[in-house]
């Protein structure tokens, strides 16, 4: 199964060192005058208690994912998302995204409900999980939507040490912003909410599919 061959692989990611810079050529935000403020991002996740739902466009299994690997794991380098002193953008997959990530790799006909979904991806592996999710943060730096739209072609350096590359696109007045991933063979994430957090150190856009750091074929 490629369940196997993803958790085999992006473990191996996992083990790379944070790289200190974030970015290739894509800007941070700019602070002017006004600091940024310090709330994490694993607050703004927290911060919504209703569980495994039907709403596909919120972050439930995301944040059941970093509670299981905190919880396995205290000192994994997800924590960062908890420290809202440190600066960095996290592309965050909303529950929909996950249920398709399940459809795929399974062979399913339908989409599996929330809870299934976080079963299958907690049943990869806590080590497989970590390394998916630090593949979603870019430490170091806080990139608004702003600094993301002239951002075209920039790599960004992530926590689990691989790269994505930012691809804007369409017409001046309504540009779009798709992730380029390790996968060649699926569609890439596409950012369909921008500025999660905005005004403090640690931001997010949420996006449609999971980045995977790997080739599934």
């Amino acid at each position: 199964m490629r369940f196997t061959r993803l958790g085999k692989q992006a473990v191996a990611v996992a083990g790379a060192a944070i790289v200190a810079s974030a970015l290739a050529a894509a800007p941070a935000q700019a602070t002017g005058t006004k600091p940024l403020k310090t709330r994490s991002l694993a607050a703004v996740l927290t911060a919504d208690k209703s569980g495994f739902d039907h709403n596909g466009h919120d972050y439930d299994i995301l944040t059941a994912a970093v509670r299981a690997v905190l919880k396995a794991k205290p000192g994994s380098k997800v924590a960062v998302l908890a420290d809202g002193k440190t600066a960095l953008t996290a592309f965050l997959p909303n529950d929909r995204a996950f249920e398709l990530l399940v459809k795929d790799i399974t062979k399913a006909k339908r989409l599996p409900g929330e809870k299934k979904a976080f079963t299958a991806v907690a049943g990869l592996g806590i080590d497989t999980v970590e390394a998916v999710l630090l593949y979603h943060v870019v430490p170091g730096a806080t990139i608004t939507k702003k600094a993301a739209l002239k951002s075209d072609n920039a790599k960004l350096a992530t926590a689990a040490g691989a790269t994505i590359k930012v691809n804007v696109y369409g017409p001046r007045w309504h540009k779009r912003i798709s992730l380029i991933d390790a996968d060649r063979s699926d569609r890439n994430p596409r950012i369909n909410r921008f500025d999660i957090n905005k005004g403090n150190r640690q931001i997010a856009h949420g996006i449609d599919r999971v980045l995977r750091p790997i080739n599934l074929p």
